[in-house]
This record gives structure tokens, C-alpha cells and sequence, in this order.
């Protein structure tokens, strides 16, 4: 359910906003506070599994995000649905961290890779089947099902956490980091809303400005508390590790920024620029998803064969071109032409991300593991929403250039050429990798 609802409202988004009669760009905010909860609460799982025990907490969770999936499809205008979907994101960053911990604790040491072998699939399939299934539902249904069918398996979820997970004793309580929280949150907030604001037509590029200010003033901030306080909520001391800091926090960032404004830009472009039904759309983004499953199960020999500095330098240049290559699809480009492009750009996407996510983890020395985790996680989710949020501030930005009324295709283009261009800045700068890098879990040396 948290994965499926990080993308099945994109497609739906054109239908959204004319049933609640905003602008389409508007709606953007419906993904963007979403993904910004999960990336402000993510840090906390941790604490709140060891103050209320990992059974109760996420049972919880699963019943607030049921809860919220029903307000969600019940609003009746667009600040009602925003706030419905900020409490689901909330929800949201308990749910897989939590879920995870049970997991691993239950599981015996020699199952463990086969556990985690399982719990990944759930996220690779939501936002295959998301897609589609928005399109399918906003335009044989109503987009509110998009929302309500989360509710029996919801009420499921919750009998089954409550019947098969068992009771262990709370762990023990630490004091929660709430400066560290506060400036986070603060930080994540005020940047995604000072970018949405630019992006905003009409006056709203001095507010927007100082709102980026100050979350980037919040940002700094709550690395210098993290950095000197005893038990911060966020663990800094992976990224001292070149390979960790490089693949996740910096490069690695801005690579994830750069491939996360796709699966935002393209579902729109095929609405508004080529005219697509929402299902149409969400069928031609399943092409692209399909290419992510199809490369998970040659990613590993590729990897062992070629070593990771040499995979991530060749890959992310095939990533930049994939990217060109959907800035110049057109309604006048034939049907298999558009599927193969899409379909080599989910490869490509997919290769990337479990390249830089594996070497991430090279040379995290035990002790700081837990750490890195929570850290690696939160760059995750802070980087796909500044994805989605960029993608937006370009469209807003290239329609007010153009003076036009609404968004057209040459928008969407131009604005996938700037992903383009921020992947082509990752790529370079992952260049700085040691030759060796990631050579004992590749076994190269």
C-alpha cells in the first residue's frame, strides 16, 4: 500500500484537479507532501518501535493509513486532500521500517537473505502496477477509488499484524532528538514549498525564494545538531565514508533527483501532450517500470563482471541518453519506438539505482550500519521528492516563459532535458570513485 501510493496518484492527477478545479501543477502537492511526511518521520521508526513496541506501532500504522486512504477518497476540495494525504504519509514512514524490523527479528539467522529477498519484491511491484492501475480506475471509476480500495486491505493488514506477529517486550527507551526533528521538518518543508512557489505563476517567485532560504538555513542547521549532539536522530558518521557519501547523500542525490522526475513527467506528457486516456498513460509508464524488473536479475553478474566504477560511469551515460531520448518522443514517433525508448530507460534506471545502492553500503563498518541505514533511507525519500518537486518548478518555469495558459508538450519536453542535464552533473561527478570501489562485494579487486 505505501509504495502503490507513492505512484498511483500521478496519472490521475489531470482528473484530480478539474473534480476539485485547480490547476494540474497544483495537484503536484498532493505526491509532494506525501513523500515529504515519509521522509520527516522515516528517522523515527526506530525510537517509536523501542517506546511502543514494533507490533503495536505497526499495526497502528496500517490502521491510520487505512483511516487516511478513507479521507483521502472522501474530500471535498483540495486542502482537505492535502491534509488527508500528509497524515497518510505519516503513516506511510512507519509502515515498511517497522514492518522490516519484525521481519529480520523473527526470521532465523540462516533465512535471512530470503527474507530479505522477499520483503523487496512488494516494492518493485507497486510502482509497476500504481500506474496503470490509477489510469484504470480514474478513467473506468472515479479517481477517489484510487484511494478507497486501500481500505480492506488495510483492515486486513491490521488483523493479520495483530493475529501472527508476536508480543515482545519494548526495547529500551532513549530520549527522542525533537530539535533534530523539528529543524529536519522544518528543512524538508519550507524547500519543497519555497520550490513550489517558483514554480507558480503570478508573483510567487520572491516568496518562494525566501522559503528555499530558509529550509536551506534549517538544512544546515540540522547537520551542525546532528553532528554534536549525543544521540541525534540522524547518525552522520557514514558519511565520512567516501563510497557512502558519494553514492548517497551527494552524486548520488542528485542522480536520484535527476530519474525521479520521470515517472512524474511521463504519465503527464502522454496526457496532456499526446492526448492520452489516464489508462493509456499508466499502460505506456508500466513499459517503463517493466524495464526496472527486467534488469534486477542481470544486475548482480553485470556487477561482478565489470566491477561497480565501471558500471555506474557506462550506465549513467546510457541514463543521460535514455533521458534525451524521452525529451524528444512525440505523438508523431510510432508506438514500438516509444516502448523501446521506455523500456531501455527503466533498465538503465534500475541498474543505477541498485548499483549506487549496494556500493553504499561497501565500506559501512558494522557499528555504523544502523545509521547509514536510517540516513541511506531518508536520502531516498528526500531525493524522490525533490524530484517530483524539480520536475514541477521546470514545468511552471518553461510554461511562464512560453506565456501560455496551460501546460503543453514542448513543457514537458524541456523539462526532461533538464533531468538530462542533472544526470549528466551525477555522472560526472561519480567519476571521482576509486577504481576498486565496492571490489570485495563485486569480488574484483
Amino acid at each position: 500500500m505505501e509504495t502503490l501510493d507513492s505512484t498511483i496518484v500521478t496519472t490521475a492527477l489531470p482528473a484530480i484537479a478539474h473534480s476539485l478545479g485547480e490547476p494540474t501543477l497544483n495537484l503536484t502537492a498532493s505526491i509532494t507532501v506525501y513523500l515529504v511526511a515519509m521522509a520527516v518521520f522515516v528517522p523515527t521508526a526506530g525510537w517509536a518501535s523501542d517506546r511502543f513496541g514494533a507490533r503495536n506501532l505497526f499495526a497502528a500504522a496500517i490502521a491510520v493509513f487505512t483511516l487516511a486512504s478513507l479521507l483521502c477518497g472522501l474530500s471535498p476540495s483540495f486542502w482537505a486532500l492535502i491534509a488527508a494525504r500528509l497524515l497518510q504519509g505519516t503513516a506511510a514512514a512507519f509502515m515498511s521500517p517497522v514492518g522490516r524490523l519484525v521481519v529480520l527479528r523473527e526470521t532465523p539467522k540462516q533465512q535471512i537473505i530470503n527474507a530479505i529477498g522477499l520483503i523487496v519484491w512488494p516494492g518493485l511491484i507497486g510502482p509497476v502496477i500504481g500506474p496503470p492501475l490509477g489510469g484504470f480506475i480514474t478513467t473506468y471509476a472515479s479517481w477517489r477509488w484510487i484511494f478507497l480500495i486501500n481500505i480492506p486491505l488495510g483492515l486486513l493488514g491490521v488483523f493479520l499484524v495483530l493475529r501472527f506477529v508476536p508480543k515482545h517486550a519494548k526495547g529500551a527507551r532513549t530520549r527522542f532528538d525533537a530539535m533534530g526533528f523539528a529543524l529536519t521538518a522544518v528543512a524538508l518543508a519550507t524547500l519543497i514549498h519555497g520550490l513550489s512557489l517558483v514554480a507558480e505563476r503570478g508573483g510567487g517567485m520572491m516568496a518562494g525564494a525566501m522559503f528555499v532560504a530558509v529550509g536551506l538555513a534549517c538544512g544546515v542547521a540540522a547537520v551542525w545538531h546532528a553532528l554534536h549532539t549525543r544521540t541525534p536522530m540522524l547518525d552522520l558518521a557514514a558519511v565520512s565514508i567516501p563510497t557512502f557519501a558519494l553514492s548517497t547523500v551527494s552524486a548520488g542525490m542528485v542522480a536520484r533527483i535527476a530519474i525521479s522526475m520521470t515517472p512524474f513527467l511521463l504519465p503527464l506528457m502522454f496526457q496532456i501532450g499526446f492526448g492520452a486516456s489516464p489508462f493509456e498513460a499508466g499502460l505506456m509508464l508500466l513499459v517503463y517500470m517493466a524495464g526496472n524488473l527486467a534488469m534486477k536479475s542481470i544486475t548482480t553478474p553485470i556487477l561482478r563482471r565489470f566491477g561497480f566504477r565501471d558500471v555506474i560511469r557506462v550506465n549513467g551515460t546510457l541514463c543521460v541518453a535514455s533521458l534525451v531520448a524521452c525529451a524528444l518522443l512525440s505523438p508523431l514517433v510510432t508506438v514500438p519506438v516509444v516502448y523501446g525508448v521506455l523500456f531501455a530507460a527503466g533498465m538503465t534506471r534500475s541498474m543505477h539505482f541498485t548499483s549506487v545502492a549496494t556500493l553504499a553500503f561497501a565500506d559501512i563498518p558494522e557499528h555504523v550500519r544502523p545509521g547509514a541505514s536510517t540516513l541511506a533511507t531518508m536520502a531516498q525519500q528526500v531525493a524522490g521528492t525533490l524530484g517530483v518537486a524539480v520536475a514541477a518548478l521546470a514545468l511552471g518555469l518553461f510554461q511562464t516563459y512560453r506565456a501560455g495558459a496551460q501546460l503543453a508538450l514542448g513543457d514537458f519536453q524541456d523539462a526532461l532535458f533538464v533531468a538530462a542535464g542533472l544526470m549528466a552533473v551525477a555522472v560526472l561527478w561519480l567519476l571521482r570513485l576509486p577504481r576498486d570501489a565496492g571490489a570485495e562485494l563485486s569480488r574484483r579487486s
